[in-house]
């Protein structure tokens, strides 16, 4: 196992009985997941999506991404939600948060669609001139608003600079498989298609077409990304409670949970793990959040938050665990070297790497915060290379499904999710909403 879970550091926040009590619920989950027969199996694709997914698309998947790595300095990935967050964190996990810089042979990628901020796409419409430039729309219908005024604006950009016929090759879209309004364009249009599965939610999606275009792009070896999932597909496979991290996991955050603890806390001591968090967070939050239930997953980057947040996780309310996500090696680093005069006092760090000292003040935090009253799980992880991005991303997903049984929700579902929306089209004045316009706007005064 390259991804391994310590809750040694909660221990003494958790009775005998607290896993005990848990036993039935995680071996009912476990049979509704792998079983896909749960609230929301309609939604279980992913499951078995490691070792079943489309080889004839996954072909064309790293087709395509040679083509725009040779023709294109810029990519554009249009999306909101899982529809773009699973890319970007996969592409700062594996290339780093300054890869437009540092890219070797690839495009630049930028995420557009993301929200409704004209001042946002405008600058992405200045990276774009004089560039070679391509798109990758990805949503399901093609009329969720922010990526749909997104790519109206970009098409319409790649028309002007290569005629219809010659943006047409620059368009890739990602949708669903057979019907839906991005779906008639394309095939009116003539865009090269890939498939978001029926059986996949957004937020599960990385491991789809969804994710893989753009990680491809950017130079990452997806095969290796699938094998990482595959192997987790199997380790994680275990019904036994007590032999699977991931189980252990959901069981337990549950355990503290249902003790107040109301807020997770996602702590990386790496900043190429900042997105992954963002990816977290909508990857619980909305599939816990509902019927008034559920952990908050929020995120910080240690040790740049240590002197920001670091207050209140130490001595604030306690509301919250944190789960850690450490690194066991990193690709690269830095030694500290001797100064004659020592003036900074830093001497007795000569020779060791940045990596070391960050080790430290990994274990320095986990122990200062354990004492003063928060619960600590650590989730270790190799090297932050392809293969274990494939299980870490499984591990969460699988983590989040079993989570969501356990707290008597479906995972799967977000109807809170349309309530803004609704509000939205009638404030914009869209065809239907008439009725609902007047009352909103009533209140609003």
């Amino acid at each position: 196992m390259s991804v391994k879970f310590n809750s040694s550091y909660a221990e003494d926040f958790l009775r005998g009985n607290d896993l005990k009590g848990l036993e039935a619920q995680v071996a009912a989950a476990h049979r509704a997941v792998n079983g896909k027969s749960g609230l929301g199996s309609d939604f279980l694709g992913w499951v078995s999506l490691p070792a079943d997914y489309d080889r004839e698309e996954f072909s064309r998947i790293k087709a395509a991404a040679a083509k725009i790595r040779s023709d294109s300095d810029i990519l554009i990935v249009i999306g909101i939600g899982g529809s773009y967050l699973g890319a970007r964190a996969a592409i700062e996990f594996l290339k780093g948060p300054y890869y437009n810089s540092l890219r070797d042979g690839a495009p630049e990628i930028y995420f557009a669609g993301n929200s409704i901020s004209g001042a946002y796409l405008s600058d992405i419409m200045e990276l774009c001139r004089g560039k070679r430039v391509s798109v990758n729309i990805i949503s399901k219908s093609g009329t969720t608003t922010e990526p749909a005024v997104a790519f109206r604006v970009l098409r319409r950009y790649l028309e002007e600079q290569y005629g219809e016929k010659g943006a047409a090759e620059r368009i890739y879209c990602t949708t669903d498989k057979s019907k839906g309004t991005l779906k008639k364009l394309a095939d009116e249009k003539g865009y090269e298609c890939f498939v978001v599965p029926d059986d996949v939610g957004g937020r599960y999606s990385v491991l789809t077409a969804v994710g893989l275009l753009p990680i491809a792009a950017a130079g990452a070896d997806i095969d290796r990304l699938m094998q990482g999932a595959a192997k987790a597909m199997e380790i994680y496979n275990e019904p036994d409670m007590y032999k699977n991290g991931c189980y252990i996991y959901a069981a337990l955050r549950n355990a503290l949970y249902r003790k107040g603890k109301s807020v997770e806390l996602l702590v990386s001591y790496e900043p190429r793990f900042t997105m992954m968090a963002e990816w977290f967070k909508q990857l619980f939050g909305e599939s816990e959040g509902k019927d008034g239930k559920g952990l908050f997953p929020a995120s910080v980057t240690f040790s740049t938050d240590l002197h920001s947040m670091g207050q209140f996780i130490q001595d604030g309310s306690r509301i919250m665990f944190e789960t850690v996500v450490a690194f066991g090696e990193s690709d690269k680093d830095i030694t500290i070297k001797a100064e004659t005069d020592d003036g900074d006092g830093l001497n007795f760090l000569a020779g060791r790497t940045m990596s070391y000292v960050n080790s430290k003040a990994f274990e320095g935090t986990v122990l200062a915060h354990t004492d003063g009253g928060v619960p600590n799980f650590v989730i270790t992880v190799d090297r932050p290379d392809e293969e274990n991005l494939g299980e870490l991303i499984y591990f969460f997903e699988k983590a989040c499904a079993v989570s969501g049984y356990l707290l008597g929700v479906n995972p799967f579902d977000q109807p809170g999710v349309e309530s803004y929306k609704k509000n939205m089209f009638a404030l914009l004045g869209k065809p239907g909403y008439e009725e609902r316009k007047a009352e909103l706007e009533a209140r609003l005064k």
